[in-house]
């Protein structure tokens, strides 16, 4: 089959169209449709045939945005076995087939009904088959071609990114780069010169230049002052078709700001300056400013003051304020016109950041004469010193003298000062002043340990004139005098083992003294010794404030005393010393061997009679349960009412009642363990009676001879394998219990509730080394040991 096209326009494919055409009329149009056969002819051997191919096929192109009326003609599909009569029929499949192209299938002319995008597909893949119209047999085997979409020049360039912002150092030489633009053209780049695109400058000459190929902006002048124009606005163009008549165009704006650089130095508008500063500014204090100006800014603007020389070079200073670049004139020392009129001041002004590029612009620095004229004013009395400090002894006297302030007029009238305290807080009444002599002293009795320092402030005014007041602060520390004794650091949670040995510490404890460390550095621990001997516990002063509580004795008993009062002497090394009496409680307490404590509380006395905290609670448990068991049986006898009479008529089975506790409701005998506790009182099987046993149970007497010589261990395994034979006990679990202990025992009963009431003279301490089993018989023994050695 061969496929032509019209749509040959560029030279190669006009080229391909003319072979094509060329070799199908040398041919005549007729390629014949071969197959791969093989003959076998009588005396000839088996030859393959290497078979022709029957289409002749082409890649097909197509414009893109095809308005006009008509389908558009894409190209023409024909087979060798085509005669042109009609009996062939070609099939078109593949992408786009029946609904964007169109096949006759008689003549095999293909058109596009639709117009097409290539920026949205640039191509199709599609199958053609000729088959026989009667047979509808192939003819041709299936051949695949490609439609393409030829381009045409329908998309502008486009800027993604604008518009731009960009800066650029000022004076910077010319053909500087700024900034690279890209536009992009959504044509196809291999066809012809649609996404061929050239930049140029519409607006921001003659400042910039961009390159025609690369879109880079540059520089076009040198020294580009920034202080005479900061900011540029450069549009750019792309154009396609390399810019040739009627290409599609593009544009974007390029902000473009001239960075500073410091490339002006700093002047002062005058050279000389005067400043009026009266002699009552206070030290430290801003009495004037000055600024040198600066055509640059950000950091190439700063700048910094100094004072270079003057006689006001000690008396005054200067510094540079980082927001206003101003210099900021403060007074180091204070000024009196009576001594000194005026000073002369020499100022410079210079940039801290240089740029050496432009050191030829220079020098980056300018110097003014500042001149200082001292006024003379009226000044309030003058203290002799900044602040006071002054000590008082605590509990001391009203009226006692604490100190004297004194402050005088520094002019030349000297007229005379008059002292008062300024009455602000509550702290300013409990001190009184002498306004002639400003003698302070006390209105009240002080207790350091309730406030150790009071801050005071006394106003000095001349006596001619009231209103000029000048202000010191007093600040007042209370002496500590040693009227406090000494007493325990804390309450103290003293505890002693019963099984606590000789010289063992159990506590250790200090003391705390509410007087300075003056008075109460040292402390001395003692017992009272107005008391006799203590025989369980004594102290021992460690001399470093703290003592030592030491056991005397061996053991301690709960059930003999289970808490120790111990008077403890505390003094202090103050003049004159105080003490104090403190009581310390000692409890005793049961312990492990590693000394941790168990137990202080009273059940421990029900322990030593065999009743564990568990124990306890569950007899509580089981008396709370009878309470309310009667409570209830109470409130149903009173609400019970009269029973119903029963009719002759109502049947019903007997009801066996037992008062315990079985295994549910259906069980209906009640659990026998006489036997358990006594093997010889066998007992004869109890069969239920709400069931009727399958199998004969196995007896459960045995013969006397044997139960007298059993084991509880076999006696319990052969209770136990009876219970899982028996058919007609409870289908669940039970619990029953064997209280037996066995009977001829040779070493008779091992239990220790009587032995209290014997004497005996045996050292049980070797059952604390038996391990924990016997520790509640150690603790036992070793009680009535201690009882009996006390």
């Amino acid at each position: 089959m061969r496929i032509t096209s019209t749509s040959c326009i560029c030279p190669v494919l006009v080229c391909l169209c003319f072979v094509q055409r060329c070799y199908g009329a040398a041919h005549h149009g007729s390629i014949k449709v071969t197959r791969n056969q093989t003959k076998h002819i009588e005396g000839e051997t088996e030859v393959h045939h290497r078979p022709k191919r029957g289409w002749v096929w082409n890649q097909f192109f197509v414009l893109e945005e095809h308005m006009g009326p008509d389908p558009q003609y894409v190209g023409k599909l024909h087979s060798n076995s085509d005669k042109g009569d009609g009996s062939v029929k070609y099939i078109l499949t593949g992408e786009g087939a029946g609904t964007i192209f169109i096949i006759d299938d008689t003549t095999g002319d293909i058109h596009s009904t639709k117009s097409l995008d290539r920026e949205q597909k640039t191509h199709y893949v599609l199958h053609a088959q000729a088959i026989d119209r009667r047979t509808n047999k192939p003819l041709e085997p299936e051949s695949e071609f490609i439609i393409k979409v030829q381009d045409i020049n329908d998309n502008a360039p486009k800027f993604t990114d604008g518009p731009y912002i960009v800066t650029v150092p000022e004076m910077s030489e010319m053909g500087t780069s700024v900034l690279q633009v890209t536009a992009t053209d959504a044509d196809d780049p291999t066809y012809g010169n649609s996404a061929r695109v050239v930049y140029s400058i519409l607006q921001g000459q003659p400042y910039f230049s961009v390159d025609p190929k690369t879109g880079v902006i540059r520089t076009a002048l040198h020294n580009m002052d920034r202080e005479a124009r900061e900011h540029y606005s450069v549009v750019i163009q792309a154009k396609d078709m390399a810019g040739q008549v009627g290409g599609l165009s593009g544009s974007t704006t390029v902000n473009i700001t001239l960075t500073d650089v410091n490339d002006n130095p700093p002047r002062f508008p005058q050279k000389h300056y005067q400043l009026y500063v009266p002699e009552s500014a206070q030290v430290g204090s801003a009495v004037g400013k000055i600024k040198a100006s600066d055509a640059d800014t950000g950091s190439n603007a700063d700048m910094k003051y100094t004072i270079m020389n003057g006689d006001g070079s000690g008396v005054f200073s200067i510094s540079t304020d980082k927001e206003t670049r101003e210099g900021i004139l403060s007074l180091k020392k204070p000024l009196n016109y009576e001594k000194k009129k005026s000073y002369t001041l020499n100022i410079e002004g210079a940039n801290t950041h240089l740029d050496f590029r432009f050191s030829h612009l220079g020098p980056f620095k300018d110097v003014t004469m500042l001149k200082i004229i001292v006024g003379d004013v009226d000044e309030p009395p003058l203290f002799t010193m900044p602040s006071y400090v002054m000590e008082v002894y605590e509990n001391a006297k009203i009226g006692t003298a604490v100190g004297t302030v004194t402050a005088q007029d520094p002019d030349a009238a000297n007229s005379l000062v008059r002292y008062f305290i300024d009455l602000n807080t509550e702290e300013d009444r409990y001190f009184t002043i002498d306004a002639s002599t400003g003698t302070i002293k006390t209105a009240k009795i002080f207790d350091r340990e309730e406030t150790p320092r009071y801050n005071i402030t006394v106003a000095a005014s001349e006596i001619d004139n009231p209103e000029l007041v000048s202000h010191v602060p007093v600040g007042i520390r209370i002496l500590d005098v040693n009227d406090n004794p000494p007493e325990l650091a804390r309450e103290y949670d003293i505890i002693v083992c019963e099984n606590a040995k000789p010289g063992q510490v159990i506590q250790t404890i200090s003391a705390t003294d509410k007087d300075s460390s003056a008075n109460g550095a040292r402390f001395h621990f003692s017992l009272d010794e107005g008391l006799s001997l203590n025989p369980n516990f004594t102290l021992r002063d460690n001399e470093d404030n703290t003592a030592s509580i030491l056991t005397r004795r061996r053991r301690y008993s709960r059930t003999t005393q289970d808490v120790y009062y111990l008077p403890v002497l505390i003094s202090d090394s103050g003049t004159p010393p105080l003490s104090s009496s403190s009581t310390l409680t000692i409890r005793v307490c049961a312990c492990e061997r590693d000394g941790r404590v168990r137990t202080c509380h009273a059940e421990a006395f029900l322990s030593s009679a065999g009743l564990s905290t568990g124990a306890i609670i569950a007899i509580l448990l089981c008396v709370v349960i009878l309470f309310a068991i009667v409570v209830l049986f109470i409130t149903l006898r009173r609400s019970k009412k009269e029973p119903l009479i029963i009719s002759e008529e109502d049947v019903r089975e007997n009801v066996v009642t037992y008062d315990d506790e079985g295994g549910g409701e259906e069980d209906t005998e009640a659990f026998d363990i006489t036997a358990l506790r006594n093997p010889s009182a066998a007992e004869e099987l109890k069969y239920r009676r709400d069931i009727r046993p399958e199998v004969k149970p196995v007896p459960r007497h045995q013969p006397s001879s044997s139960l007298d010589s059993i084991d509880v261990q076999e006696f319990i395994k052969q209770r136990l394998a009876e219970a899982d034979l028996d058919p007609s006990v409870p289908p669940y679990d039970s619990l029953q219990t064997y209280a037996y202990e066995g009977h001829r025992s040779e070493t008779g009963s091992i239990s220790s509730l009587d032995s209290a009431t014997t004497q005996s003279d045996q050292d049980y301490n070797y059952l604390g080394d038996w391990g924990p089993e016997f520790k509640k018989l150690a603790e036992l023994y070793g009680e009535i040991e201690s009882e009996r050695t006390t």
